[in-house]
């Protein structure tokens, strides 16, 4: 997809010599340093009392006008004089910058000034559309006699695209090359309708690929070591149907509809134990849950967990977030009189993406449920309404267009160029943004690419 500008935006943050703005948000609100400040003595301030100024300079723009607006911030005080850009060396400084605005764990670069530049560059080519778009291809398997081959669900890591069917299968990409690499089948057991066995979530790292089908199966798989193991043997009749599945490092999770007071069920992604299991969010949606093993019509419930290790998830009359770490204390919940697109909702990082019927979008903190930023879906269309986001920018398709907005402030940005159809699934991370369409198609968009 071409750039809608030919400016780099500041690929690098500056040391003192140019901007460094990135293009970010309400750069202009942070002027360059006074001749007063540039005459101030050198040798007064010790360099770790420079460096904590400077980090939290970078971090409370951030936090104010958005992180963009952090690469000025810090660009303004390396331009105080030399002694303060001799700061701007310090890997110790950038690490801390990349983890706490970019929420960057580990680095991929050389240094993590590389790593912290490189977050910056990927965030500013979000904001403007500029990215690279391909479809990925796949060969459909010969014996499919059940009426096609539909993806349903997506997940990102940092080097793979995961992509779960309605016959149970996963498909694994390679971001890097964008092809098929791997495709990974279910244990089979007896079925309970025709959907049984689809695909209702992924877990995806490196390594390491975990999945979840509508009869409750949760399979594990070594991305490089063949095939997967069942570590858990669904109950459909005890429990309903899984019609929603995630998880992170330390926990999955999974949504059930069916049977009364067993709505989540979460397991220790270590020991792969289910260590809980009730809940009554989806009791009035039990029909519906029943109804998925036997026609994908429409969406129950979703469930997404936060970086604070949260679990929050909304079916089409509420939304609820719990801690996972405390005796899974309720955290807060929300009945919504309009109604919710569950399609349309997700979590990144602390905030979370509800749109009601009536196209009213609303991007809140998971732990008060506070409103951070609202806005209205523009022209949407009739039929499904898919949503996703990433730490800065929230997407929604609907009748086969991708639009953009900021969801730090709700601003709308721009429609995604490519139209796709009727899209089946949508996922964001803080590079890609991926489709599926109900023509099979894959639908790839990457805002890191050089």
């Amino acid at each position: 997809m071409p750039s809608s500008s030919s400016s780099e935006g500041g690929s690098e943050i500056g040391d003192g010599d140019g901007d460094g703005d990135g293009g970010g948000r309400r750069g202009g609100e942070f002027e360059g340093p006074s001749s007063s400040r540039q005459r101030s003595s050198n040798g007064v301030w010790p360099a770790p009392f420079i460096e904590a100024l400077a980090s939290q300079v970078a971090i409370d723009a951030a936090r104010t006008f958005g992180r963009l607006a952090a690469g000025r911030a810090i660009t303004n005080v390396f331009a105080v004089c030399s002694t303060w850009r001799a700061v701007s060396r310090s890997d110790i400084l950038w690490e801390n910058l990349t983890r706490q605005i970019w929420a960057r764990d580990r680095i991929q670069r050389q240094t993590w000034r590389e790593e912290y530049e490189y977050r910056h560059r990927t965030a500013y080519s979000f904001r403007i559309r500029r990215a690279v778009y391909t479809t990925l291809d796949f060969e459909a398997p010969d014996d499919d006699n059940n009426g096609g081959l539909s993806c349903l669900c997506l997940a990102l890591s940092d080097l793979h695209l995961a992509c779960g069917f309605n016959d149970g299968s996963v498909r694994l990409f390679d971001l890097s090359s964008r092809r098929h690499i791997s495709t990974f089948h279910p244990h089979h057991h007896d079925l309970l309708g025709h959907f049984s066995r689809a695909v209702s979530g992924i877990v995806l790292s490196e390594a390491k690929l975990v999945f979840a089908s509508m009869d409750g199966d949760v399979h594990v798989a070594v991305i490089d070591d063949g095939a997967p193991r069942r570590v858990h043997l669904g109950n459909v009749v005890n429990d309903g149907t899984l019609v929603d599945f995630t998880g992170c490092t330390r926990w999955w999770v999974g949504l059930y509809a069916g049977v009364p007071g067993r709505a989540f069920h979460v397991w220790d992604s270590e020991t792969e134990e289910l260590v809980f299991m009730g809940g009554s969010l989806t009791d009035p949606d039990a029909v519906m849950g029943w109804h998925l093993l036997t026609e994908l019509n429409e969406s129950v419930g979703r469930v997404r967990i936060s970086s604070q290790e949260s679990a929050v998830a909304c079916t089409g009359l509420k939304a609820m977030a719990f801690d996972l770490r405390d005796d899974w204390l309720g955290l807060g919940e929300e009945e919504f009189e309009r109604g919710l697109i569950v399609d349309s909702f997700d979590v990144s990082n602390e905030v979370f993406l509800v749109v009601d019927s009536r196209g009213v979008a609303s991007v809140r903190r998971v732990d008060s449920f506070e409103e951070v930023c609202r806005f209205n879906l523009r022209g949407r269309a009739q039929g499904r309404v898919l949503g996703c986001m990433n730490g800065g920018y929230a997407f929604v398709c609907a009748g086969g267009v991708i639009r953009a907005w900021d969801a730090e402030d709700g601003e709308y940005l721009y429609n995604v160029r490519e139209g796709i159809g009727e899209a089946i699934a949508l996922i964001a991370d803080e590079r890609h943004v991926a489709a599926c369409s109900s023509d099979s198609r894959i639908h790839l968009w990457d805002f890191g690419a050089r």
